[in-house]
């Protein structure tokens, strides 16, 4: 190919009009109908695209729960609508093209770049390295052209013309480009000591004396580290003390509503998650978690164990057909490969209630507040694919006994214990809202 027709291809501009802040688009490099009149050839032309069959309906392990028997049978078919209505909208927002499918066909004598071509919109930017690699001839005809955008040439050699799609003889090259905005980046100082790496995060709800202890036993390890509350109690007692603030709620708004709020107020990179009626021992070492999500910067969650219980699980999710919805399988102690460089340390999906935390990465996802009772689970469920989530077994917290008058503890009880009303709410959430057809806890 000529050095003129080379320029002239690596010169060719897109000229972005999408002023949406984040749009994936795909350059189409030919129509094949044009060429294969112009260009006679016994070659068998293969796609690119790989055309799958659409997802079937997943397998539900045994014991799963039915979810949509749990929907009333009245409504289940008003529900169902407005399901898959949310559905599409949802892959509208969240489906990108670089999802689809290519296979790169062989001994292409077309150059083009596979990945890693951002454009900004309304930018004019220049494609990097297209090319031609064909035998000798007199005259080539090359065209270019794309799903989106304007395609402008500069500069163009005397004698060679640029047409509106990119085609050589039987070849095809089909690349995503991507259309959006630089980011700036969002950086934590991390200082000099533990003090500015963590803070603190609790929610309590009548347990004033356990939270007493939990403090009493942070401040015997961790003198100015940072606490933060979510109170939701009928009667609040403000707490005082150095380095706590303490957050007032409505009464029992719940306790992920609580998370959400203590989660809001935090300002360090990493936040460590305790329940109002821990107690931090001598193997309470939030600088070895730091540690090692410092080494694994990937990490979004990381585990300890409580009073020598290291629970995790791992969730088992298929997709399944759009209109039935998906399996889930949450498999308790179910576990994935070891962290490089920690063997005490290995990835899983859902961790105890114990964990350190990035904080921006945890503030993406939240925790719905819908579920105001026993929801631990639910959060990595919503996590899942985004958060990435490992456990430790060198770093512990004890659980306080249980004290307190038998008042006390059956008042708490009415609202810790979920009835049956919550239980049949939260199977509802999982078909709505995680588009689900079962779900089996194990």
């Amino acid at each position: 190919m000529s050095a003129e027709i080379t320029r002239t291809l690596q010169r060719a501009a897109v000229v972005c009009v999408i002023i949406l802040p984040i749009l994936y688009l795909v350059i189409v490099y030919y129509r094949p109908g044009e060429l294969r009149q112009e260009v006679p050839t016994t070659q068998k032309r293969f796609s690119l695209q790989s055309h799958l069959p659409p997802p079937s309906p997943c397998t539900c392990p045994d014991g799963s729960v039915l979810l949509k028997d749990h929907i009333p049978k009245d409504q289940y078919e008003k529900v169902a609508k407005r399901r898959a209505k949310e559905l599409q909208q949802h892959k509208a927002r969240t489906t990108s093209v670089l999802s689809r499918l290519l296979i790169a066909l062989p001994n292409s004598p077309l150059q083009y770049p596979i990945q890693g071509f951002t454009v900004r919109p309304l930018t004019t930017t220049p494609i990097p390295g297209l090319a031609l690699h064909a035998g000798q001839r007199s005259s080539y005809k090359v065209s270019l052209n794309v799903s989106k955008g304007v395609l402008t040439t500069e500069n163009v050699a005397e004698g060679v013309k640029v047409q509106a799609s990119f085609q050589f003889e039987n070849h095809e090259a089909v690349f995503p480009i991507t259309i959006k905005q630089p980011q700036l980046p969002v950086l934590h100082d991390m200082g000099t000591d533990i003090n500015s790496h963590v803070t603190i995060a609790t929610k309590t709800f009548l347990r004033y004396p356990q939270l007493k202890v939990l403090l009493s036993s942070i401040r015997r390890f961790y003198s100015n580290i940072e606490v933060v509350i979510a109170d939701d109690s009928f009667e609040p007692e403000h707490i005082t003390g150095e380095h706590i603030r303490q957050y007032f709620m409505p009464p029992a708004q719940g306790w992920f509503a609580g998370r959400n709020l203590a989660v809001s107020q935090v300002t360090t990179k990493y936040f460590l998650w305790v329940d109002d009626d821990f107690l931090f021992t001598e193997n309470t070492k939030i600088e070895k978690l730091v540690e090692v999500m410092e080494a694994v910067p990937e990490l979004d969650v990381l585990g300890g164990t409580v009073q020598g219980n290291q629970f995790y699980f791992s969730l088992l999710y298929e997709e399944g057909e759009e209109m039935e919805g998906g399996c889930l399988y949450r498999k308790s102690q179910g576990k994935f490969q070891s962290l490089p460089g920690y063997p005490q340390c290995f990835l899983a999906s859902g961790v105890v209630n114990f964990f350190l935390a990035r904080t921006d990465a945890i503030q993406k996802v939240g925790f719905d507040p819908k579920l105001q009772r026993v929801a631990h689970s639910e959060f990595f469920i919503d996590g899942l694919g985004s958060l990435l989530v490992a456990t430790c077994d060198h770093v512990s917290i004890d659980h306080q006994p249980k004290t307190g008058n038998n008042k006390d503890n059956a008042h708490y009880a009415r609202f810790r214990n979920p009835g049956n009303s919550d239980v049949e709410f939260k199977l509802q959430l999982h078909f709505f809202k995680n588009h689900l057809k079962c779900v089996k806890y194990g």
